[in-house]
């Protein structure tokens, strides 16, 4: 594996970069803005709800363009982040601090992910929520009401909070880095403009996760 790994560095690279901006960023911004709806009703939350489960071959879609560039994102970045060198001690500049956290904000982010999966999804696949019945019934689905009630759990909140920052932080710093990477931003300037962007995209990302949270409460 090490092998393999020596020899396709600079494709599983561009790999990693590509796939944490596409499709799995992309998801990131939808999946919060969908449960940001909460905020506007709680009909509007179920109604889009309603919509992703009624696409065909919703698990299908799911699997191949989300959970399979999503692990294969986060199982390849702890390579990475277990073969860094961190000199934040000796070095404390901007930028390798940024290189920390986002090599903690990944590891933090692929626990939250996956607890999240296991919260909602895996449950629903499992039929704890109910029979799924399609149609206009929130049956089988993760509903309005239930999200609102595991909510109510206050070291719930407090790991989705926790979660949806450490998201926020991963995937715009990300942004950054990829900028660089694909050779979009290679002057100074350049790179000192894209990275006040993606400092602003953070807090408004991390604005939307949060309000996403609070919906429910």
């Amino acid at each position: 594996m090490q092998d393999f790994i020596r020899r396709n560095h600079y494709l599983l690279r561009r790999l990693h970069s590509l796939s944490g901006i596409v499709p799995v960023g992309g998801f990131l911004l939808f999946h919060l803005y969908e449960n940001a709806q909460a905020m506007r009703s709680p009909a509007l939350y179920n109604e889009s709800i309603r919509a992703i489960n009624s696409l065909p071959m919703v698990w299908v879609l799911e699997v191949l363009f989300i959970f399979i560039p999503l692990y294969f994102h986060a199982i390849y970045g702890i390579y990475i982040a277990a073969d860094a060198k961190y000199n934040v001690s000796n070095y404390g500049y901007g930028r390798n601090w940024a290189f920390f956290f986002q090599r903690l904000t990944g590891i933090i982010t692929l626990f939250f992910v996956t607890y999240h999966i296991w919260h909602f999804r895996f449950q629903k696949l499992i039929g704890a929520f109910g029979t799924y019945v399609g149609g206009d019934s929130m049956s089988g689905l993760p509903s309005f009401d239930i999200v609102k009630a595991a909510f109510a759990n206050n070291i719930v909140v407090a790991l989705y909070l926790v979660g949806v920052v450490a998201a926020a932080y991963h995937l715009c710093n990300g942004v950054y880095t990829f900028l660089i990477t694909w050779g979009i931003t290679i002057g100074p300037k350049s790179q000192r403009i894209s990275n006040v962007i993606t400092n602003a995209a953070f807090v408004a990302v991390s604005a939307l996760g949060i309000v996403a949270v609070f919906a429910f409460r």
